[in-house]
């Protein structure tokens, strides 16, 4: 079985408090992307989890992928596997590359051991994954609060927009990217606000994560600046970094700008 685990990035972040276990609620519009890994699995007579591709930092032993198995294995009889994700989506680059590996690995079990888990049970598997493992479940735009890991439907449509990411190869950790963070309630109503026109959405939409990644990191401030010269609609950076993403109204093609940088452009679904 193959299965493409895709990317998503954040519309909109707003880092509202922190909670008595040490996370942070948060608001946010997840929106799924087309950049993708490829993550494959087989029968075998032993498990094993393997990768290629972008390397992964760490033990093999503590992917995801392999603790999604882990996770039903305790569950259900699950006869060994062989895992192959072949990963593409960059680490630590505010796309979730990791947790919609994760998912898929449950969505995948599911269908090629015809488990025939919920559609709610998967969801809570993936929570224990990780905080946005569970969107990836669900796999199309909502409004995400708590830990990013509650979600409601949200009537947001960009199919037709032509959306260029840029990562310039920075790796931000979660806990880098949350210490200069000071939660507060957002001044404006996210859902509100993504009911605008796109172009309206820079003077009123904005990631957190900027206000103190940006002076740490000027590139990726530059970055979302030449998006913006370029005639993009909305710039933002995704998640808690480094990618940066513009939202156009028709195909762009910018490697010339960034021929230095990781680049994914495509029509948004």
């Amino acid at each position: 079985m193959l299965v493409f685990p895709n990317a998503k990035i954040n519309i909109g972040l707003n880092i509202v408090e922190k909670r008595p276990d040490g996370f942070h609620n948060i608001e946010s519009c997840f929106y799924p992307i087309g950049w993708s890994d490829a993550l494959e699995i087989t029968k075998s007579e032993a498990f094993s989890f393997e990768t290629n591709g972008i390397s992964i930092p760490g033990d093999n032993a503590d992917n995801l992928c392999k603790k999604a198995y882990e996770t039903l294995a305790g569950d259900y009889e699950l006869h060994p596997v062989k895992m192959h994700l072949l990963k593409a989506i960059p680490i630590g680059a505010g796309l979730g590359g990791g947790s919609s590996d994760a998912a898929f690995a449950i969505r995948a079990l599911n269908d090629f051991f015809k488990l025939n888990i919920s559609f709610e049970k998967q969801l809570d598997y993936a929570r224990r994954l990780g905080s946005d493992c569970a969107f990836f479940i669900l796999n199309k735009p909502a409004y995400c609060f708590q830990k990013g890991d509650r979600f409601e439907d949200i009537d947001l449509k960009l199919a037709g927009k032509w959306i260029v990411l840029v990562n310039p190869g920075i790796h931000i950790s979660t806990i880098e990217a949350y210490a200069g963070i000071k939660p507060a309630a957002a001044k404006t109503n996210l859902r509100d606000d993504l009911k605008g026109p796109v172009a309206d959405w820079a003077t009123r939409i904005k990631n957190d994560f900027e206000a103190t990644l940006f002076p740490k990191y000027p590139l990726l401030k530059e970055i979302k600046q030449r998006l913006y010269a370029d005639g993009a609609e909305y710039a933002s950076m995704s998640g808690s970094g480094s990618t940066v993403y513009g939202i156009f109204d028709k195909q762009k093609n910018l490697n010339t700008y960034f021929k230095n940088y990781k680049v994914w452009q495509g029509l948004l679904g």
